[in-house]
């Protein structure tokens, strides 16, 4: 007796494993046990391998290591005895599986087991190979396979099915030798080879093209008999399951139906009356019967067109619905969802049920059928089904809150009827749920309110309302904000007044307070407040008595941490303080938002920085009525052949912006004639007082404000938003910028690296040559001396040139030494540019050039792109 195998048996092993208090204490058991067996294994123990094998197993199924142990098996399967074949058969389906090359050395033993007298062994056999089956030992035994599917045991003819199932999987090319031996199972009478027959065929008709066609137009009629008698068999206890005859094989020759009545009509046709009779004899108040019906229904909804059936197979859905069991309300909404597609008129038919599923207690139940509902909204039913979604929104929970505003706020926005319902869904939504709702969806009913110009004051006053109930969701607050900044005078005046609402009365002090509120909220972010500062400066030029009260809530923010508000504050107050003769124009109601642009680019279908819509012109300095389109559209490298907007069609970009008259004095009074022109106004704005000389004009620098207001903003915030390079004539005063701030003085002359001119641009009638020079100790900045040749035979008047680049480089341009080009090359015009490269060594310089004049009176407009510029620069 050997003394390492013989100490313990199995079950003393495994008591002596859960006696374990400690992880520990068990890998010491589990260590002494295998080096036992290992022993046992070097001293080729043959009276106790199963019994080691055994506890091999058990230690496998631990987590541990066991592959010391794999020969042990096949040792096992060679024996003769069927005890030691059933060990060794166990471990090897355990302890290998079909990667491992060990397996290979079985093969020979399985084969000699599929052809033994013993059908015990035989059924051993077959099930390993139907677990551990590589694609080389399929190949090798699938002859042996199909024979046994005639075998005379109804045992072993199903366990050849099982396994004939793993080798089409694993060869698929061996499906053809199965067709014939697997269409005769399905004559069995007995129900165990039978559902094993009718699973082998729908694995082959999912592998084979020739199977399908084969089993489709031979055993359809077979099948829909077997079902029958199935469905109508009387009681046997043998197969009887809660009242069923065995709803395992119905659900098996339903799948099978399904495969063979998909996409063909006549199959579809010979099953129809079957389908229909399961489906209404089934009794649904078992478990059993529902799965019965659940797989009927799938089937009906996969097989050809018959819209008979289908309503009744949602009509069973529609009853799974109201179930008290989770899992079938749940695959019920699954198989819904498929359902409407193909009919949507009948599932509407539950839509009531469906709404009470989205109120269910269970979360995934709640989403799957918002889903559903999402699905089932048209033109006709959005009103009522929107109106329950609202109702249940304030009652819902807060992990729910988020799905459920998204999708309210998507049907709202995709099947709203008229404006003003539009409005106040939206104003429900963002009354309960504002803090839910994504950047977007306000963003859109700002747009939607500013196109409704009959409805400005219904929604500002609609808007009072909501705030005064519910100013702790963001997304309301800044909707209100924006709208009384733009409607706070409507507000006061109740203009509008629609026969649906009941007047109020609102002061002029009781609409700075909403401001005040949303401003001085803790829980308001940067956003907020800055859009309350654009509202403020908005209501201080509407509400004049109330003026000096909203400079004193903008003053408190004089000193805010947060630059974009201490920036807006100083800017703001000093309008205020300083500029009263233009706030009014200033602050002008903002424009009509484009409607069709935002749903474009809210749809993706519009870039959304290059579909800014293109500025009609500017007023220069130097009296020239410039076409100008935005600076996005002057990088765009691919509009060169857009034409140039008309210098006389639109308005002009700074009298839009500001509302103020730019005219040149020479177009006011006549040549030679000065008066307080449109830049005294700007320069006035600016509180740098008037320039020098009364005919000269200056250079204005907008700062560029990074602001995280994604909002829609007024015509200030387009102004702070806005970088315009664009600098002309001799004497132009010095350029100055919003916070009162003189800019960095012309270059200088300087004895930096030199570098080779290059010709920037090139046409019949302009040449552009750029000189460079660069300071000692600054690489990163580079001096550009422009200089412009005139090819043609006439002089060029009114000549300005603007020039953009890329974010990662600066640009300031001089003024121009003059604005009228002589012929013929008989002078030339220079311009001083200085370029700063912050990715200096990494990327080369790149700029987009624009070059305007007048030939005779007339308009001309050039553009081109310089890349040549040199690598080191």
């Amino acid at each position: 007796m050997n003394p390492f195998s013989s100490g313990t048996r199995l079950r003393d092993m495994i008591r002596a494993i859960r006696a374990c208090k400690t992880a520990a204490e068990e890998r010491a058991v589990v260590r002494k046990e295998c080096a036992a067996i290992r022993a046992a294994i070097n001293e080729n123990d043959q009276d106790y391998r199963h019994r080691n094998l055994a506890k091999l197993m058990f230690i496998h199924m631990l987590g541990y290591p066991t592959h010391f142990g794999q020969m042990e098996c096949l040792k096992l399967i060679a024996s003769p005895g069927f005890p030691e074949k059933r060990i060794g058969y166990l471990g090897l389906m355990l302890l290998l599986d079909e990667r491992q090359e060990v397996l290979m050395l079985v093969t020979n033993s399985l084969k000699q087991d599929l052809n033994h007298t013993n059908q015990y062994i035989v059924g051993l056999a077959l099930c390993a190979l139907g677990n551990i089956c590589s694609a080389e030992m399929a190949r090798d035994l699938a002859p042996e396979v199909e024979r046994l599917l005639q075998f005379r045991d109804p045992n072993i003819r199903k366990k050849a099915a099982l396994c004939s199932i793993r080798i089409i999987k694993k060869v698929p090319d061996l499906a053809e030798n199965f067709i014939n031996p697997a269409t005769a199972l399905l004559r069995e009478k007995h129900h165990g080879v039978l559902i094993t027959g009718v699973q082998l065929c729908t694995d082959l008709c999912k592998i084979s093209t020739e199977a399908l066609e084969h089993i489709r137009k031979k055993c359809t009629d077979g099948l829909v008999r077997t079902l029958k008698d199935l469905a109508n068999s009387p009681y046997s206890p043998e197969y009887d399951i809660a009242g069923i005859t065995d709803p395992f094989l119905h659900i098996r020759l339903l799948k099978l139906l399904r495969v063979l009545g998909e996409g063909d009509a006549d199959a579809s046709d010979s099953m129809n009356d079957i389908l229909a009779q399961v489906a209404t004899k089934t009794e649904s108040n078992k478990v059993a019967g529902n799965a019965i019906l659940y797989e009927c229904v799938q089937t009906i909804m996969s097989i050809e067109d018959n819209g008979g059936l289908r309503v009744l197979a949602i009509n069973i859905l529609g009853r799974f619905l109201s179930n008290r069991d989770n899992n079938i309300r749940y695959v019920a909404l699954n198989m819904l969802m498929k359902a409407v597609s193909a009919d949507a008129q009948a599932v509407q038919r539950h839509r009531a049920t469906i709404l009470e599923c989205v109120k269910d207690s269970d979360a995934s139940i709640r989403k799957r059928a918002l889903e559903l509902v999402y699905v089932l909204v048209n033109e006709t039913n959005v009103k009522p089904l929107a109106k329950e979604l609202i109702d249940y929104l304030e009652v819902s929970d807060l992990d729910f809150r988020g799905d459920l505003t998204a999708k309210i706020c998507s049907i709202v926005a995709k099947f709203s009827p008229e404006k003003i319902w539009y409005i106040d869904q939206m104003l429900k939504v963002l009354s309960e749920a504002g803090n839910f709702v994504k950047d977007e969806v306000w963003y859109a009913l700002i747009v939607v309110i500013s196109n409704a110009s009959e409805l400005h004051g219904y929604t500002v006053r609609a808007l009072y309302r909501a705030f005064q109930t519910s100013a702790e969701q963001e997304s309301l607050v800044r909707v209100t904000v924006w709208c009384i900044g733009e409607y706070g005078d409507m507000l006061v005046n109740n203009v509008g007044m629609l026969d649906i609402e009941d007047p109020i009365t609102v002061t002029e002090s009781d609409a700075v307070d909403i401001i005040e509120i949303a401003i001085k909220r803790h829980a308001s972010d940067l956003t907020t407040k800055a859009m309350a500062l654009v509202a403020l400066l908005k209501l201080s030029s509407r509400f004049p008595s109330c003026s000096e009260r909203i400079r004193e809530i903008i003053v408190q923010f004089k000193g805010s941490f947060v630059l974009e508000l201490q920036q807006r504050a100083i800017e703001f107050n000093s309008i205020i303080a300083k500029h009263q003769n233009i706030r009014s124009t200033l602050v002008e109601r903002m424009p009509v938002l484009d409607e069709a642009t935002f749903i474009g680019r809210r749809a993706g279908s519009l870039p959304g920085a290059a579909s800014t819509a293109t500025i009609p012109s500017v007023s220069l300095p130097n009296g020239v009525a410039k076409p100008v389109a935005p600076l996005v559209d002057l990088l765009d490298l691919s509009s060169d052949d857009a034409p140039a907007p008309s210098s006389s069609g639109g308005g002009d970009l700074l009298q839009d912006l500001l509302g103020v008259d730019l005219t040149p004095a020479s177009q006011q009074s006549g040549a030679g004639q000065a008066s307080k022109s449109g830049n005294d106004v700007l320069l006035d704005l600016l509180s740098i007082g008037s320039p020098s000389v009364p005919s000269s004009s200056s250079a204005v620098d907008i700062l560029s404000s990074n602001s995280s207001n994604k909002a829609p903003v007024s015509p200030l915030d387009d102004l702070s938003s806005l970088s315009l390079s664009s600098k002309t004539t001799s004497n132009a005063a010095p350029m100055m910028d919003l916070l009162d701030g003189l800019a960095s003085s012309p270059p200088t002359e300087n004895n930096g690296p030199v570098y080779p001119s290059i010709t920037a641009f090139e046409s019949s009638s302009l040449r552009l040559t750029f000189n460079f020079s660069k300071q000692p100790g600054n690489p990163q900045t580079a001096v550009i001396q422009a200089t412009f040749m005139n090819l043609s035979s006439n002089t060029y008047t009114d000549f300005v040139f603007q020039a953009a680049v890329p974010k990662f480089l600066q640009l300031h341009l001089d003024p121009a030494s003059s604005n009228t080009l002589p012929a013929a090359g008989n002078g030339s015009i220079t311009q001083n540019l200085k370029i700063t490269n912050s990715q200096h060594g990494k990327k080369s310089l790149v700029m987009r050039i624009r070059i305007a004049y007048k030939i005779n009176g007339k308009d001309t407009l050039e553009e081109g792109q310089v890349n040549n510029f040199p690598r080191d620069l």
